[in-house]
């Protein structure tokens, strides 16, 4: 079974920053739109951010916009979040998605998915 694997999360204050790196254990997603999601104990799982096939079209959550930048690297397979001026609202499980429509923003888009990376923001 394909496994998409994260890294990258940790404890981060407050201002800071983080890259979180997604790769598949078996197979590229090359022609495969990849996105990264977070959820909260409680709460649905929301979507961050989405990244065409190409990498030339990124779409964002408005809460991370400015802030959070999405890129693949299909030569290495794997893609990337980089998180800036981390907040304390955005400590979550952070999820790679592959498999999806169009820079899709909805969890039912997407097929495959990561185990998640724990994100967490301190004052």
């Amino acid at each position: 079974q394909v496994q998409l694997v994260e890294s990258g999360g940790g404890l981060v204050q407050a201002g800071g920053s983080l890259r979180l790196s997604c790769a598949p254990s078996e197979r590229t997603f090359r022609g495969s739109a990849m996105a990264w999601f977070r959820q909260v104990p409680g709460k649905a799982r929301e979507f961050v951010a989405a990244i065409n096939w190409s990498g030339v079209m990124t779409n964002y959550a408005d809460s991370v916009k400015g802030r959070f930048t999405i890129s693949r690297d299909d030569a290495e397979n794997t893609v990337y979040l980089s998180m800036n001026s981390l907040k304390l609202d955005d400590t979550a499980v952070y999820y790679c998605a592959a498999g999806g429509s169009y820079l899709a923003t909805a969890t039912t888009s997407y097929v495959y998915w990561g185990q998640g990376t724990q994100v967490t923001v301190s004052s």
